[in-house]
């Protein structure tokens, strides 16, 4: 039987008067459970409050999408608690060892506040210790989430340049083979200087022939002056070599010189040598192109994380939103238009890494979804006295009265279940809190604008 010196070594009780005590212990029911046995059922009412007085309790379930596990030992309070608004036990909990533990009904908690203030006001704080505990856990999820959401993103962007790149180079190894036996079979005829040269100067000038490329119906046209031009000269089987020059925009009178400096079959051998120039330095351009495209999204990825940099910065706020839309490419290209509205000034401010792209990527994310993929994204800065004002609008639906109320408060959420936490938005409001800014939302139908103001640092004054 439990008595007031067994409850006096639960943290939660130390120093309470006896007559409280015996109060508690009056309408408490002891409860003995056995290894193994089963104290707490998900689904069932949240009606009691438990304190451990011997034993190791194992609480385990699903919070918020994650599987949680932990242990309860002796001395732990744990069930539902005084001002709790849960109905239902939202965890499984189980024995680990031999345990005895007290139940108390959740129906006399408010008798318990009149009678036991002190562990009421204890209650509480534990309770809001739980209550941050589970938010931390909502936020790590929320997150992972986006980390993952994100790196799916960035994957594809990056797989993209690398896989042209990689084809460019397996082409670059056929299109080597082809140049060499052509040069091979050029160095076997004896060309005078002036025909090496007329080679060399029109492979010179088709590699540097740089107009845009013809569209299908000219590109079509060109092809087949080309491969007539090749016909009359006998040369019937390079169709191919044809088509490729006609792609470059290169007209069949570029090619006269040199059927009138070479024989056709000494011009066949040049014309394959100089369509395979051609197409390296294509290929070429395009792995630079893909490279360049890769290094510039590591770039971004850098400056994103702010990896390799100081924790608290002056940070261009151009620049920072200019990285969190090069992100978030992989989700704007599909149909949404940027339309963007800088300050010519500079705007610097002191921020703590990248918290202030994390603000940039949930607004913009969301507006994304707002506008189902499709539509005007609009980013704009500018000064208002001592601050600068990032204003990031979009042409959706809008957000109703109803829902503007509450568009920052933890754990709410407009999205079906499994495709928002509801802590984006509250994210968004401490990291602009943090940075002694504000954030204000102005909505309707086919404009909503998010405004963000931070302080400038004296580096801008």
């Amino acid at each position: 039987m439990a008595d007031k010196s067994e409850l006096l070594r639960v943290p939660a009780f130390a120093d309470l008067p006896d007559d409280q005590l015996e109060w508690f212990l009056s309408q408490s029911q002891e409860l003995n459970y056995k290894a193994g046995d089963t104290y707490l059922r998900q689904g069932t009412p949240a009606d009691s409050m438990f304190v451990i007085l011997e034993g190791q309790l194992e609480v385990h379930g699903d919070m918020g999408g994650d599987s949680v596990s932990f242990s309860l030992k002796a001395g732990d309070v744990t069930g539902t608690l005084p001002y709790s608004r849960m109905t239902h036990f939202k965890v499984n909990g189980r024995s680990v060892t031999d345990s005895r533990v007290l139940r108390f009904p959740a129906a006399l908690f408010p008798e318990l506040v009149q009678k036991m203030p002190e562990l009421a006001k204890r209650l509480v704080g534990l309770m809001a210790d739980r209550i941050r505990e589970t938010t931390r856990i909502e936020q790590q999820r929320d997150r992972l989430a986006a980390l993952g959401k994100l790196s799916a993103g960035l994957a594809h962007e990056l797989n993209n340049p690398a896989s042209a790149a990689k084809r460019a180079t397996g082409q670059l190894r056929d299109i080597l083979k082809k140049i060499k036996n052509a040069s091979l079979e050029l160095g076997r005829r004896d060309l005078t200087a002036a025909q090496r040269a007329e080679i060399e100067k029109l492979e010179t000038s088709f590699i540097q022939h740089d107009e845009p490329p013809p569209d299908p119906l000219t590109a079509s046209d060109l092809e087949e002056q080309v491969d007539s031009l090749l016909r009359s000269h006998g040369l019937n089987d390079l169709w191919q070599l044809a088509a490729d020059l006609a792609k470059k925009n290169i007209k069949p009178e570029a090619l006269e010189s040199l059927f009138a400096a070479l024989d056709a079959d000494t011009a066949r051998a040049a014309l394959v040598r100089i369509a395979a120039s051609v197409e390296i330095a294509n290929l070429l351009n395009e792995i630079e192109s893909s490279t360049s495209r890769i290094s510039d999204l590591v770039c971004a990825i850098k400056e994103y994380t702010h990896m390799d940099q100081a924790p608290v910065q002056n940070v261009d706020i151009v620049k920072s939103l200019e990285t969190t839309l090069t992100i978030l490419n992989h989700k704007l290209k599909r149909g949404v238009t940027v339309q963007r509205d800088y300050a010519r000034t500079p705007f610097l401010v002191n921020s703590f890494g990248s918290e202030l792209n994390q603000v940039w990527t949930n607004i913009i994310d969301n507006a994304v979804d707002a506008m189902g993929g499709k539509g005007e994204l609009r980013v704009r800065t500018y000064r208002d006295d001592h601050c600068v004002v990032v204003e990031i609008g979009d042409n959706g639906p809008g957000i109703s009265p109803e829902v503007q109320s509450h568009i920052f408060e933890p754990f709410f959420t407009t999205k079906g279940v499994g495709e928002g936490t509801g802590l984006g938005l509250d994210t968004v409001q401490r990291i602009v809190k943090k940075h002694r800014g504000n954030i204000q939302v102005t909505s309707g139908p086919g404009d909503t604008r998010f405004q963000v103001w931070l302080p400038l640092s004296e580096a801008s004054s």
